[in-house]
């Protein structure tokens, strides 16, 4: 069954994760012809694991990156020669197949690969030295010695290289230190393409490394738009809403599908998450009313839903400076420069004290290593709807329309959309 993996953005949040996990959902309800795997790209958070762990819900996998690999190609036998069978016992198998290469088993341990060569071979050497067959060896005694095997989890273009490098037709292929098959040079004429659905974002830089040799299908996000190059046209569906998440809820709406009790708590998680319990003025009414329709679903009150959320994340001064930065943390490209914008939920800015240094050593030992021009932290207390920024040194914050605080930090009331608050003001900074 052809596989789809359905991936968010680098440094997940809950609005990527879920929309992911539900999304699939959905797709494998409408489309039961391909198989739609939810992934992420990014390791989560503590307080993520928490809020999932409290559902009782298994949040999709991790992938490190979309390249194809050995799993996506190799191939597998339903021969199984033993290596104390004669020779002639492989006759029929490549009557009916002309395989190039054989797997061969002690029992139930994986021996090695006979290959086509290695029959060519000794039956060349008998006809030169007696001009016929006299006697037909055991498997095992014509094989030549095996060579390092490819693992399923490695490169396409890594075991490609191994292979041509080899004087052997095939390699072995194993996982947990067990064959599940093998690779010969016809698995490596073109390699393959997996196929993506990005939600949450449409941006390669944003996206799961490798993205490039993907093939993208769909595109599900709620930012601005600065896509991926496609080969052919793909759907897109990208909505000035709070939440990818109420856009994949719409889509059940559309397909008169009802969203299990699970799912349904994934989707109001992902909303209440990305718009601030419905507080951010990226809010629309959609995303009112979606919210609203899942908590009755789901049989809870949306503002206690969203409070125990909320309540579950670690406060800042407990957490390690550079992950809780780079946990949301986007880049821009504008102006010739190049601006890191992260963000952090907290429920207080009490403690603002107690790990400023800390957080804007951490900010600025980012801005050196991902070279960047200016980089800044906005912290939000969802309960007060409150924000501060921490800025490194940089001119154009000089421009910024916020009250200082300190050295490089400033007031910011009533800011909590880093998209639609806060961007805005940083490209302006920039161009005054």
């Amino acid at each position: 069954m052809e596989k789809v993996y359905i991936i968010g953005h680098r440094n997940p949040d809950f609005d990527s994760v879920c929309s992911a996990y539900a999304y699939a959902k959905l797709k494998n309800k409408i489309d039961p012809l391909k198989q739609y795997i939810p992934v992420r790209c990014g390791h989560l958070p503590e307080s993520m694991k928490k809020v999932f762990a409290g559902m009782g819900i298994e949040p999709p996998k991790y992938i490190r990156d979309i390249f194809p690999k050995v799993r996506d190609i190799y191939l597998t036998s339903g021969v199984k020669i033993d290596a104390d069978a004669p020779l002639n016992s492989v006759a029929t198998s490549y009557k009916a197949t002309n395989p190039s290469v054989i797997p061969v088993f002690e029992g139930n341990r994986f021996f090695g690969l006979l290959s086509v060569d290695d029959i060519t071979r000794w039956a060349m050497e008998e006809l030169l030295k007696n001009g016929k067959i006299n006697e037909i060896p055991k498997v095992r005694d014509i094989m030549s010695p095996e060579e390092e095997p490819v693992t399923a989890s490695e490169l396409f273009e890594e075991a490609k290289r191994k292979l041509s490098s080899s004087k052997k037709r095939g390699l072995a292929v194993m996982e947990d230190n067990s064959f599940v098959g093998f690779v010969t040079r016809r698995c490596f004429l073109k390699a393959p393409k997996n196929n993506v659905i990005l939600v949450d974002h449409n941006e390669a830089k944003q996206g799961v490394k490798g993205l490039e040799t993907a093939n993208i299908v769909e595109i599900l996000d709620h930012h601005r738009l600065d896509s991926v190059k496609t080969e052919l046209p793909i759907f897109i569906d990208a909505e000035p809403v709070g939440s990818t998440c109420t856009i994949v809820y719409r889509k059940y709406i559309q397909e008169g599908i009802t969203p299990d009790t699970d799912t349904a708590k994934m989707l109001l998680t992902g909303m209440i998450s990305d718009t601030l319990i419905l507080r951010s003025p990226t809010t629309t009414q959609l995303d009112i009313n979606s919210a609203n329709e899942l908590a009755a679903l789901i049989g809870v009150e949306l503002t206690e839903f969203g409070l125990k959320m909320f309540s579950c994340m670690e406060g800042l001064k407990n957490r390690i400076p550079r992950e809780a930065v780079e946990s949301d943390f986007k880049t821009y490209r504008e102006k010739n420069l190049k601006i890191g914008i992260g963000q952090c939920e907290c429920t207080t800015l009490e403690d603002l004290d107690d790990y400023r240094s800390e957080y804007l050593e951490a900010l600025d030992d980012i801005r050196k290593r991902q070279d960047l021009d200016w980089a800044v932290l906005m912290i939000t207390d969802v309960l007060r709807e409150h924000s501060v920024l921490f800025v490194t040194d940089f001119e154009a914050g000089n421009h910024l329309p916020y009250s200082k605080l300190s050295d490089r930090v400033y007031d910011m009331p009533g800011v909590m959309s880093r998209k639609k608050q806060l961007l805005p003001e940083i490209l302006h900074a920039i161009t005054v």
